[in-house]
């Protein structure tokens, strides 16, 4: 961690890290250790982000929710832009912390949460260990027209381990449709769509070809 000294050589708190791109040198069921030119930075994951990483002594790119209490620092790393979003936006409901809201991306992506809070799917949320019916239905009504990925839309920004376009596969999967119809629809957008396309977009489009299906 990077500490700041002040005048009077005190060291003030921790530079922000917003993305560590370096090697996995270590896996636990709770994150991963990254190594970034010597330095090794313990990251907490979502399930969904550990399960995507690459193997030990691979390259791999997080982006980064750097989480400062008082004498706490920890850092929480994400495969996709859209889910350090999520997060944060989840973070900001009262009585979620940051074990709920990490739960919450383990078992949702961004998107996927986003489609939650737009069919208002309380169940799903609530099927998730440590979320009750009460605190799903209070986090749909407070993540509604909040849930903002315009800024994390572009496949170079927040494209994650496998481009927007595996994003978009898992979200779609998450969401319940079948492998091989998401890949023949997937297909089908991707053959139609312009570079600067947003995910929001593709997102809509998958969704209206396969509910068209």
């Amino acid at each position: 961690m990077c500490l700041v000294q002040t005048g009077d050589n005190r060291y003030d708190l921790p530079l922000m890290i917003g993305r560590l791109k370096g090697t996995i040198i270590d896996k636990e069921a709770d994150g991963a250790v990254i190594d970034v030119n010597g330095v090794g930075y313990a990251v907490s994951l979502p399930l969904n982000t550990l399960a995507a990483l690459p193997p030990l002594n691979q390259e791999a790119t997080l982006w980064i929710h750097t989480h400062v209490r008082e004498e706490e620092f920890r850092l929480f790393g994400f495969e996709t832009k859209q889910d350090r979003t999520a997060f944060r936006t989840l973070m900001k409901i009262s009585g979620v912390g940051p074990k709920v809201a990490l739960a919450v991306i383990g078992a949702l992506s961004g998107p996927a949460l986003l489609e939650t809070v737009q069919t208002a799917d309380s169940k799903r949320l609530s099927a998730i260990p440590g979320i009750g019916k009460k605190t799903a239905e209070r986090m749909i009504l407070e993540l509604g027209g909040k849930l903002d990925f315009a800024k994390d839309a572009n496949g170079g920004a927040g494209a994650g381990f496998g481009g927007v376009y595996a994003e978009l596969d898992s979200a779609l999967k998450n969401l319940g449709f079948k492998a091989a119809l998401v890949q023949k629809v997937l297909s089908d957008v991707k053959s139609e769509a312009k570079d600067e396309t947003s995910f929001e977009v593709l997102l809509r489009q998958s969704l209206a070809l396969l509910r068209g299906k």
